[in-house]
């Protein structure tokens, strides 16, 4: 510790005999108190207390490191056992849709299709399908002609099998605005299967718009199969899209709450039955089955009250509309056993 009088010198910069103090001077009383100066030509590091040598330690791959590649190799084959089983499942599906390509075709008459639902048990009164508007014609999109065709196709489809009302369901709403070009489309269509005279009668509807139908829809448009050869069968086709779903049940829940605080409606009248009602008279009923042309399970904004008790078929990795798929869901809902919650 520094001394009292070095002290009492560094503070005024004065030596004890009056003389002032230098840079020499300043250095010769803290020398004394100072650490020893390091000799230059001793080594960098001390010896250790053991006296032996110290050993260089080798650089070694941290646990982090092993972790790491570890987890990249696991990812790695995880990838490659998943992409080889995509792959697998493509091929077998492509293969598959070849097959039933070949042993069931429809060939544009409907005899044909009559025979292939003939051995049934039972076939939906109301088909529904989605379908997609895709106008990339770098990624295989047939724009607004190809969807208008896929409508016509499926119509065909339905009024062959005795199908009596078949939805069709694109989220864009863009067959709204092309009504009439739908139902001439739609129509040419059941007339290159049919023919001109057994062609059969078409209704083209929307919700919240006038039914496109010269004539007009007769009362008999949910005639059953069994009518279909003793009388003159009729189809009708109903577009739906996005507006439909949702924002429906939101306006007919406004609805509802406007008319219950006026008093013209109790809260103890509204059910499920009456929003059934509403819902199937503004927009449709509840179809039996649901169809998906798509590659993927996605319903896109499907009217969510009417698929309650729907059955609902998907055929993976479907490239897009054909008959084989149509057929095959027919098969799947005479199979299936509706329990309705029981």
């Amino acid at each position: 510790m520094v001394g009292f009088r070095e002290t009492e010198a560094l503070r005024r910069n004065v030596l004890p005999d009056g003389r002032p103090l230098s840079a020499h001077d300043r250095e010769r009383l803290l020398r004394p108190y100072l650490p020893p100066t390091p000799d230059s030509k001793s080594p960098s590091r001390a010896p250790s207390s053991s006296g032996k040598p110290q050993k260089s330690s080798r650089s070694k791959p941290s646990k982090g490191f092993l972790r790491q590649y570890l987890y990249v190799l696991i990812y790695t084959v995880i990838h490659a056992l998943f992409s080889a089983y995509i792959r697998v499942r493509r091929a077998y599906h492509a293969i598959v849709d070849h097959i039933f390509a070949v042993l069931y075709y429809h060939h544009r008459t409907p005899e044909l299709i009559r025979k292939d639902v003939s051995n049934l048990s039972r076939l939906p009164q109301h088909l529904s399908v989605i379908l997609d508007f895709n106008d990339d014609e770098q990624d295989g999109g047939g724009g607004l002609e190809g969807l208008v065709n896929d409508v016509g196709e499926i119509a065909a489809w339905c009024a062959s099998a005795g199908i009596p009302v078949v939805s069709i369901y694109e989220k864009t709403g863009v067959l709204k605005s092309y009504i009439p070009q739908t139902h001439r489309n739609i129509s040419r269509t059941l007339e290159s299967y049919f023919g001109t005279l057994k062609k059969p009668s078409l209704s083209l509807r929307a919700p919240h718009l006038p039914t496109f139908s010269p004539p007009a829809t007769p009362p008999s448009a949910f005639a059953t199969a069994s009518d279909f050869s003793t009388s003159p069968f009729h189809i009708t086709v109903l577009l739906l899209s996005a507006e439909d779903g949702r924002s429906t049940l939101v306006d007919l829940t406004k609805t509802l709450a406007e008319m219950s605080q006026r008093g013209k409606l109790s809260p103890a009248d509204i059910s499920a039955e009456l929003i059934d009602a509403e819902i199937s008279e503004s927009v449709m009923g509840e179809p039996d089955l649901l169809v998906l042309f798509g590659p993927r399970v996605e319903l896109k904004g499907y009217p969510p009250w009417q698929v309650r008790l729907t059955e609902i078929y998907h055929a993976p990795d479907n490239a897009g509309v054909g008959y084989q798929t149509f057929l095959r869901a027919l098969h799947r809902f005479a199979k299936a056993k509706m329990r309705f919650g029981r």
